[in-house]
């Protein structure tokens, strides 16, 4: 093994993902003389969850996510978390925005390109409640553009695809944001680290695994990996750890052995798309369009009918259908659960068990799905669908955070968490959607947690709102800013933006 006395380093990022190149390039950014190690157990980078097959790419900004506007038993629309996740979009595009005008990301349209985000449903009672939604978001500056429609015709014209041979007595509705996108992460990601990797003082090992992490007497952490391949193991020494492994960040937090990592555990959700081989039929459908999940299904199952581009190419997909693996990675091992289960954990993981059975159930039925199953689900937006169009394809894998909870003993969050020591020396990021679509939002967090003095300095400050012009304020409250900073980062990234 290496020395450590000669292989010390500012910075260690685990995981070659969207996270770590997000947060990378903002600590380059804030402090150019900042030296970083990446470690990454593949030997590409974004090839698990960041990877443009394996994410949702819908760019998630609520426009169209049914989940994040749940129906209260008031009869009310709870808009709360839909407004978060567009504000923390913008944010986003606000920083590759940045990126593009100073040159660090060449091209803005091959990873981010404009297309329709839409929600459709059928049967009276969901049109109601999608014409209340409708009501609920549009006088938010970040929604003030969406449209309603439940007019056949106007839904004809909208989604050609999906209304053809569908039944004209069946209530339907819908509703359209033209400043919707698509989202290529797998590109940006691999644009970002090409930018740094043009820094002084920015390296990365791929091909090796963490294996352990070790606080110093010093107080800083010693990470140890290695290559299975070649028996070669490194060490570096640093005062600041960064988990963003994807599935793997639980099995890192745990090695970790800090106290605000105990309790934690990880159920695993893999999923599978239908991608179109028909030309023709991808053809005829350009938007995203989301409906409403079944019962018992898990967020990132909402079905969808997903126009994307991936490589310069137009695809079509359906899905994503929900099963179970104990892999925590697509990558990874069917171990991974078996391995993750700890005394401190083991009651969290019990209790949000006993309290998601219908969701174990929904898992179930899942994986028991035949052929034409899945196609019958996907008759639901494309009534004319016929098998031979349509290839099944595995998606990627996701591990939604349980954690302690006095109540109920463990809860199941379908959502991003971050989990930091209270010294600020490590972060780990836990979870699922919205993931990806609120990388920047969520790396600014551990940059304010972990670097609590630096982050209020006047130097900080003032190259955080260079990089985002909205930093500190308010997009939900300001429509004037709201407008100034999406023409923006429309006109660098070459997008829509009223």
């Amino acid at each position: 093994m290496e020395n450590s006395e000669h292989t010390g380093t500012d910075v260690i990022l685990i995981g070659a993902g969207i996270m770590s190149a997000t947060l990378g390039i903002i600590l380059k950014e804030l402090q150019p003389d900042l030296t970083i190690k990446i470690i990454e157990r593949l030997d590409e980078v974004a090839g698990e969850s960041t990877d443009a097959w394996n994410n949702a790419g819908t760019g998630h900004s609520a426009f169209c996510e049914l989940n994040y506007t749940p129906l209260m038993p008031d009869g009310s629309i709870e808009i709360s978390k839909a407004v978060k996740i567009a504000e923390s979009f913008e944010v986003s595009k606000e920083f590759w925005a940045y990126l593009v005008e100073k040159g660090a990301v060449a091209s803005p349209e091959k990873f981010i390109v404009n297309i329709p985000h839409m929600s459709f449903v059928w049967g009276e009672s969901n049109v109601e409640y999608l014409r209340r939604r409708h009501e609920a978001l549009k006088s938010h500056p970040l929604f003030r553009s969406m449209l309603f429609s439940d007019n056949r015709r106007q839904l004809e014209e909208w989604i050609p695809l999906i209304m053809r041979h569908r039944d004209p007595d069946e209530k339907v509705a819908a509703t359209k944001m033209d400043l919707g996108t698509d989202v290529n992460f797998g590109a940006i990601t691999r644009l970002m680290f090409g930018h740094l990797f043009t820094l002084p003082g920015v390296s990365m090992y791929m091909g090796y695994e963490v294996t352990h992490l070790d606080k110093a007497k010093n107080n800083n952490w010693k990470v140890t990996f290695k290559n299975p391949e070649s028996g070669i193991e490194k060490m570096y020494e640093s005062p600041f750890v960064f988990i963003g492994a994807g599935g793997a960040a639980l099995a890192l937090l745990e090695k970790s052995g800090i106290e605000e990592g105990k309790g934690y555990g990880g159920f695993p959700v893999s999923g599978q798309w239908l991608i179109c081989n028909n030309p023709d039929l991808v053809a005829q459908h350009s938007a995203k369009v989301y409906g409403l999940a079944e019962v018992g299904a898990p967020p990132m199952s909402v079905p969808h009918l997903d126009a994307r581009m991936i490589g310069g190419k137009k695809a079509l997909l359906f899905g994503p259908y929900a099963g179970f693996s104990t892999r925590f990675l697509k990558h990874g091992s069917l171990m991974d659960l078996p391995r993750s289960i700890k005394l401190n954990n083991i009651r969290p993981m019990l209790s949000a068990g006993i309290h998601n059975i219908p969701l174990t159930k929904y898992l179930i039925d899942q994986v028991k799905q035949s052929p034409e199953d899945r196609l019958e689900a996907l008759k639901h937006y494309v009534p004319d669908a016929r098998l031979e169009d349509w290839d099944l394809a595995v998606a990627g894998q996701r591990v939604q955070v349980i954690k302690k909870d006095k109540e109920e003993g463990g809860v199941l969050e379908f959502g991003t968490e971050i989990v930091s020591a209270a010294d600020g020396s490590i972060a780990a990021l836990l979870g699922a959607s919205p993931g990806a679509s609120v990388s920047v939002a969520v790396m600014l967090e551990v940059i304010r947690r972990c670097f609590k003095e630096k982050a209020m300095s006047e130097e900080w400050q003032r190259k955080l709102k260079e990089m985002i012009p909205s930093y500190g304020l308010s997009l939900d409250t300001d429509p004037a800013l709201c407008h100034e900073i999406r023409k923006r980062s429309g006109e660098l990234l070459k997008l829509k933006y009223d």
